[in-house]
């Protein structure tokens, strides 16, 4: 018995989190992402008893694995003012707390910007804010994962040596990972569009980091070019980036059984689409 494909997409928790599993049952993804939380505010409370329960009676029902969140835009763990930290490393922490609320499996989140500093200080206090959480994730099973970034402005994460310096030094104390967005990874400069191309990312991937940190995927094409650093989403195939590449995730057995995620615009009714299709090149009906 082959295992069951983990594809869905970042759903709408609007009216409260379950609502996230429905939309996902209802585009018929196995596991979805979404915002524990208002993405935009720094202050969020721990979730009610009553949406916690309603959360574990509906993904009873929908049989959905694997959810994923993706933390708050606001966040910036590597902030060098201390009062946008300070209040990043808070935010965080909340976040975490109501991951382990719900039992979710992934905390996924943009590593930070360096701003006015310089990028190793970045890096140093992303790993400082990690440790900061250490007793938290260690009382629960949830990973946290480091989005791989488009490299706009000073943005943290972009490149694999990059994350490979925060795996390197938070793993050994902290159950972290690595969540490769092929948008952004194209964006920063790793060509995605032939299968050949896809294949030595990955074998640059494992040698920089490490193919065993590599946890989720989210799928999205590019409206810009290869080594842009810019972010622009694109539905699959549509992009600069071509079907190709997903079709090898869907069939590569280093990535295959890797949860995806979809954050291609439109909503609903594509994601509908894009999974079917998926799946179908994954070879399942």
């Amino acid at each position: 018995m082959t295992q069951e494909l983990l594809i869905g997409a970042h759903t709408s928790a609007a009216g409260g989190a379950y609502k996230a599993l429905l939309e996902g049952k209802q585009i018929g993804a196995t596991t979805i992402q979404l915002f524990t939380a208002n993405q935009r505010r720094w202050a969020n409370t721990p979730l009610p008893p009553e949406a916690v329960a309603l959360w574990q009676e509906t993904i009873a029902q929908t049989n959905i694995t694997s959810v994923m969140s993706h933390d708050s835009y606001l966040i910036n763990l590597g902030a060098p003012d201390p009062e946008i930290l300070q209040k990043s490393r808070q935010a965080f922490a909340e976040e975490i707390q109501r991951c382990i609320q719900l039992n979710l499996t992934f905390l996924n989140f943009h590593p930070g910007a360096a701003l006015t500093d310089n990028r190793q200080h970045c890096l140093d206090r992303i790993c400082e804010s990690i440790f900061m959480v250490e007793d938290l994730v260690g009382k629960s099973s949830l990973r946290l994962l480091f989005e791989s970034t488009a490299g706009q402005g000073s943005v943290i994460g972009a490149r694999f040596e990059e994350l490979a310096y925060l795996i390197q030094k938070t793993a050994p104390r902290v159950r972290v990972g690595v969540c490769i967005d092929t948008c952004h990874a194209f964006a920063a400069g790793y060509d995605l569009r032939t299968a050949e191309a896809c294949d030595a990312m990955l074998k640059e991937f494992d040698r920089i980091v490490g193919l065993k940190h590599l946890f989720a995927f989210h799928l999205n094409d590019s409206l810009k070019g290869l080594g842009s650093r810019v972010d622009r989403h694109r539905p699959l195939g549509e992009g600069l980036i071509g079907l190709e590449c997903f079709k090898f995730l869907m069939t590569d057995p280093r990535t295959r059984s890797i949860p995806k995620y979809l954050e291609t615009p439109d909503g609903p009714p594509l994601w509908t689409k894009e999974i079917a299709m998926l799946r179908e090149m994954a070879g399942e009906k």
